[in-house]
């Protein structure tokens, strides 16, 4: 009895064994890809799953979306300027069985494929294109990325251009061309304020001009302002204008 009792044992251990392997739980998140003999069964999953033994083999895949840096890479741009620019791009498994059979592995696949797509983009792309219109530049690499990784079962999201870094000298030559444009701005707002001070002081003139006794105000005026901040005597000449009245009355009472 003693050698028949232990093989029981060993039996109901090794089935313990058998069943605890052969029942998978997944996630809400996950799916199994499960082969039988070599072949393509289905995707199953999520929950509590069976495997027969020594028959089904399974492959876990995770249907969450997947936030992948892509490595900095040296870049010519069309312009002949030499940057270094990183990119991250976001992506998810729509079909898993697509995912495990037509790619080996597809995030290796899907990090080789943007690397490559980026220096190419961008190498067709000019300095000021990919500093003014990285939205445009994003929206192309999500467009080609996605349309080969397609066949993979895979969906690309987004691909976003991190950071743009720039050789010291060309930072330098940037940094004086921008200010060379705030000088230039600045001059030009200096000449717009001068015309449009010289149209009012011509329009006064005028003005001036037509009434003779507005020219006599401001002279009046100017002469009290003078006393005001002034404590010293001040000569100023009277114009001959003034006078005219007081010349015209001494002749009409002749």
């Amino acid at each position: 009895m003693e050698p028949f009792g232990v093989l029981m044992t060993i039996a109901v251990f090794f089935l313990v064994l058998l069943i605890a392997n052969s029942v998978k739980i997944l996630r809400e998140y996950e799916r199994g890809v499960v082969f039988r003999l070599g072949r393509l069964e289905g995707v199953r999953g999520p929950g509590i799953i069976w495997l027969w033994p020594f028959i089904e083999r399974m492959v876990k895949v995770s249907l969450r979306t997947v936030a992948m840096d892509v490595p900095p890479q040296d870049i010519i741009t069309q312009d002949n300027v030499s940057v270094k620019v990183n990119a991250v791009i976001y992506f998810r498994v729509m079909h898993p069985e697509k995912a495990i059979v037509e790619v080996e592995n597809y995030l290796f696949a899907t990090s080789q494929l943007s690397q490559t797509t980026l220096r190419s983009v961008l190498g067709q792309s000019e300095l000021d294109d990919l500093l003014s219109q990285r939205d445009k530049i994003n929206q192309k690499l999500q467009q080609i990325i996605d349309n080969h990784t397609e066949p993979w079962g895979i969906k690309v999201s987004t691909v976003e251009v991190k950071q743009i870094d720039l050789p010291q000298e060309m930072q330098r030559a940037m940094a004086k061309q921008a200010e060379a444009e705030r000088e230039r701005r600045s001059k030009v707002i200096a000449a717009e304020g001068e015309f449009q001070a010289s149209q009012r002081l011509s329009e006064a003139a005028k003005i001036l001009s037509e009434q003779p006794s507005a020219l006599t105000l401001r002279y009046l005026q100017t002469l009290r302002e003078i006393a005001t901040e002034n404590n010293s005597t001040t000569i100023f000449p009277v114009p001959i204008d003034l006078l005219t009245p007081f010349l015209s009355g001494d002749k009409l009472k002749k």
